[in-house]
């Protein structure tokens, strides 16, 4: 583990966007969200990542995520910016716009649809670090960009003084040794499945779409790995194993956790931007079906559990686009 301070926290939510029916971000819904992971035992929130749905997010919308999670933080829970971008250009952009905002953190995805090489990676993220204050995470997610960080280009790009952590998505345990090995950076699971098996070979933490259903066994299991109480720790991943095979396996992450967030009375609509749409109906039956295994989650109830596969049902259009530029 790195011998610098954390400036990023060890539970992370990477946050979903609350929208209104038609689409819009319902700010009200976003306060209250980010607040409530919070006083559940986040300590830091990443906005505008894959979750949040970055992709179809406007950059207004995104730095506006940043400062209202300034605001409702206060002081309280580190903000990340998560959106970056596949244009290095427009990520150095969004990367100022979200220091000027107060962002404590910038998540870098890697370049996703172009697949450059790794040399191309490190200059995207090289170039991205140089352009701001901000300490850096890098996203390695090949199943959404196309393309992994490889383990040569993460040692080079550890050298680099703003480039602090990495978000790792890729699940190879493996290699996630061989770097916490040889270099100072963080490691935080992207995978929620992964958090207890990363964390016991050194992670630092999560960056957690679970998290946004359940943030306090995270806690739990984080403290109780920092105690060296495995025990503890052992049955936290337990308990929310069903709950994260509800969330991450039959639709996208942030379908099914709009859904059942929804479903908990905690945001007013499951609605998400197009392309994404809510569960079909026997996706939002496989759902239900796993929330029924659910037991003893600390912070969560699902005794009044009541999903709503028609506010759910189809994709919206916003009235404004995001952009790539």
């Amino acid at each position: 583990m790195s011998t610098l301070p954390n400036p990023f926290g060890q539970v992370l939510v990477a946050l979903v966007t609350p929208f209104t029916p038609d689409g819009e971000v319902d700010w009200a819904d976003v306060e209250k969200h980010i607040d409530d992971v919070i006083t559940a035992g986040a300590d830091g929130i990443v906005v505008t990542g894959t979750t949040g749905e970055t992709s179809t997010l406007t950059d207004p919308e995104k730095i506006k995520l940043v400062e209202v999670g300034k605001s409702v933080a206060a002081g309280r829970a580190k903000i990340i910016t998560g959106g970056g971008s596949n244009e290095t250009a427009h990520a150095i952009e969004l990367a100022k716009k979200s220091e000027k905002a107060g962002a404590d953190g910038n998540m870098v995805v890697t370049p996703y649809y172009n697949k450059p090489t790794q040399a191309g990676i490190l200059t995207h993220f090289r170039m991205i670090a140089d352009a701001t204050d901000l300490p850096v995470i890098l996203y390695d997610i090949p199943g959404r960009t196309g393309v992994p960080i490889k383990y040569e280009t993460i040692l080079r790009a550890a050298k680099h003084p703003n480039i602090l952590a990495v978000k790792d998505a890729k699940g190879d345990l493996s290699e996630v040794s061989r770097v916490l090995n040889q270099t100072d950076l963080y490691y935080f699971s992207g995978d929620d499945a992964n958090v207890l098996p990363s964390l016991a070979i050194g992670a630092t933490g999560l960056i957690g779409v679970t998290a946004n259903i359940a943030p306090t066994p995270y806690r739990h299991m984080v403290d109780a790995v920092n105690a060296g109480d495995l025990k503890t720790a052992t049955a936290a991943h337990k308990a929310l194993e069903p709950l994260v095979r509800a969330t991450m396996t039959h639709v996208p992450g942030t379908v099914a956790t709009k859904y059942i967030l929804h479903g908990l009375g905690r945001i007013s609509s499951p609605r998400v931007r197009l392309p994404l749409v809510g569960p079909e109906e026997w996706e939002a039956a496989q759902i239900e079906d796993e929330i029924d295994l659910v037991k003893d989650i600390p912070g969560v109830s699902f005794d009044n559990f009541r999903p709503d596969r028609n506010a759910a049902a189809g994709g919206a259009l916003p009235k404004v686009a995001g952009t790539t530029r």
